[in-house]
């Protein structure tokens, strides 16, 4: 690919204006009011530090630095979080990137998805986090996104959502600087690389929280249960919705003639790792149905067995409310009313027959 020098115009100038850095910002560099989290330029795989976003713009885009008319020496890589819409406007024009892409950058809430607007791919990416969190809590996985703008000498990364923090993926790909010389789809390789270690972790925690739940949901303590597997239920499609529709995108990755072979190979392994995880949010669905069938059962169970119960206590307390009632009629010709054990006898009666319909109840197990 042939390299053009490019001059950042006005737009370049007023958003990446110089900020006095002299060495490698770290991530806590986003308490910055611009959305702007870091940027470099990479000349052969190793890091070059500019005072501003222009510069490093102007040191990869110079001709001098390609050996040959075909092949790119470095690119740029700016890392945003949460962009306004007027930052990213700017960022476009220095770029070239599309308004459709730039227009679903600012908004978020997308889809998993890869388009191309001319010689940009645009790759959008679900990322998940687990909360740690309280039975009272509704909430235990968080959702994000990062958009990805790949060219030939630029990546930009647009990230949306406490979850996804792309400060680790940069110094680990700067400890290797033959990956980074790879170019831009090394960096993209890495970002997809870690999101999917995201779904992983995130899958392995909501598999413990199902392990909780049938292990609560089993047990002799009777517990209410219901709640809880209803949530774990929304979260499972919550993670469903992140992880399923990556493959497609991922799977086309793959087969784009502007990855280099050395990279598909690993963009095949994610695709692996992805099927992997894929495949485990689904049995959790698949899990927590009958889960919740066995929960219900228990309930309509012990609610049938306080039923029992309280039937059978109404039964034995029937014995002494007839025979009162009986009594209490108030006629003149009764049987032992004159007899002086008649009371006696009655309470006798009573306790029998209470005693007797208990043990026949404790038998057949009503109590």
């Amino acid at each position: 690919m042939a390299m053009t020098r490019v001059l950042p115009g006005r737009a370049t100038m007023s958003l990446f204006k110089t900020r006095n850095r002299l060495h490698p910002v770290p991530v806590q560099a986003a308490r910055r009011s611009t959305a702007v989290i870091d940027w470099a330029a990479y000349i052969d795989g190793h890091r070059v530090c500019t005072d501003s976003v222009a510069d490093a713009v102007r040191l990869v885009r110079d001709g001098r630095l390609a050996p040959s008319a075909e092949e790119s020496a470095g690119f740029v890589w700016v890392g945003l979080h949460e962009p306004s819409a007027a930052e990213l406007h700017e960022l476009a024009e220095v770029f070239g990137l599309h308004e459709l892409a730039v227009e679903d950058a600012i908004h978020a809430h997308q889809r998993p998805k890869l388009e191309r607007y001319d010689d940009v791919n645009f790759f959008v990416m679900k990322t998940v986090g687990y909360v740690a969190h309280d039975p009272a809590e509704s909430e235990v996985v968080e959702t994000g996104e990062i958009m990805v703008f790949c060219g030939p000498d630029f990546v930009v990364t647009v990230r949306h959502g406490a979850h996804g923090e792309l400060g680790s993926v940069r110094g680990q790909l700067e400890r290797h600087p033959e990956r980074l010389a790879l170019g831009p789809t090394a960096v993209l390789h890495a970002i997809a690389d870690r999101v999917v270690d995201g779904y992983v972790c995130v899958a392995d925690a909501v598999q413990e929280d199902i392990d909780e739940v049938e292990e609560a949901v089993f047990s002799p303590e009777r517990t209410d249960e219901a709640r809880r597997i209803y949530r774990l239920k929304r979260e499972v499609i919550q993670l469903k919705r992140a992880v399923g529709p990556l493959a497609g995108p991922l799977r086309n990755l793959t087969g784009r003639r502007f990855v280099p072979d050395d990279i598909k190979e690993y963009l095949r392994d994610v695709e692996d790792h992805l099927t992997r995880v894929r495949e485990q949010v689904e049995s959790y669905d698949e899990l927590l149905n009958p889960i919740l069938q066995a929960h219900m059962t228990q309930v309509t169970v012990a609610d049938n067995q306080d039923m029992r119960k309280i039937s059978a206590w109404g039964a034995i307390f029937m014995v002494p409310t007839a025979i009162a009632g009986i009594y209490g009629m108030n006629f003149d010709k009764m049987p032992e009313l004159r007899w002086d054990y008649g009371y006696p006898m009655v309470l006798v009666i009573i306790a029998l027959s209470c005693l007797a319909l208990h043990r026949g109840f404790r038998r057949n197990g009503w109590l």
